[in-house]
């Protein structure tokens, strides 16, 4: 199958795409270094770049190369593609990847592992949970219930949530989510900040 030539007018449109890129990407690497709460130095520090480079991507002053994105996108956790914001396209639609671990079902809703994940936890009856396993890590989770009666344990402060209802709780607390029901099954949306979906994901990969 022979590949349709270059025009002059293709090779502008992706020009044009390029330079749309590149210029958002400035903004997005300021707002991901911000967000993460990190001085140009200390971003120099974990990423071997120097300051001055680093504010001059931030300034879209200079075109970023592989070697200069990986790291970021290390830093901050996210894909080299959510990292440039490179334009979507295809169907929008989430493939559910159900991951199972200790009893839990996981189902991840959303594709980039940004500053919000989405889960759909699903915990089987009392008598099939695993042990309490408590979590503190800096940030903020919320959860619905869809089904059953969840637990919520914030150190030694229990609650008992039924369908419909909500929580959000400070991450910084020893916190464990579980089954309240004796024999049905829950399941709840969850929604964790960056460190707890990472402290979770972990969880996962184990």
């Amino acid at each position: 199958m022979r590949k349709a030539p270059v025009t002059s007018a293709n090779r502008e449109g992706i020009v044009a795409d390029e330079a749309e890129i590149i210029e958002r990407v400035g903004p997005r690497l300021r707002a991901f270094r911000q967000t993460a709460g990190l001085t140009l130095s200390q971003l120099a520090a974990q990423t071997g770049l120097t300051p001055s480079t680093l504010s001059r991507l931030e300034r879209a002053q200079i075109r970023p190369s592989l070697e200069q994105l990986l790291p970021l996108a290390r830093v901050y956790g996210v894909p080299l593609d959510e990292l440039v914001a490179a334009p979507a396209h295809g169907d929008p639609r989430v493939h559910l990847r159900p991951v199972r671990r200790e009893g839990l079902t996981y189902v991840p809703l959303g594709v980039n592992r940004g500053e919000l994940q989405a889960f759909k936890v699903i915990y089987p009856a009392v008598s099939d949970l695993p042990p309490a396993r408590f979590h503190a890590h800096p940030g903020r989770e919320w959860l619905y219930v869809l089904s059953g009666e969840v637990r919520l344990v914030l150190s030694d402060q229990i609650t008992d949530l039924t369908v419909g209802e909500a929580a959000e709780f400070d991450t910084t607390t020893p916190h464990w989510i579980g089954n309240a029901h004796p024999t049905l099954p829950a399941e709840i949306i969850a929604i964790y900040g960056k460190q707890g979906g990472r402290i979770h994901l972990a969880d996962l990969e184990r």
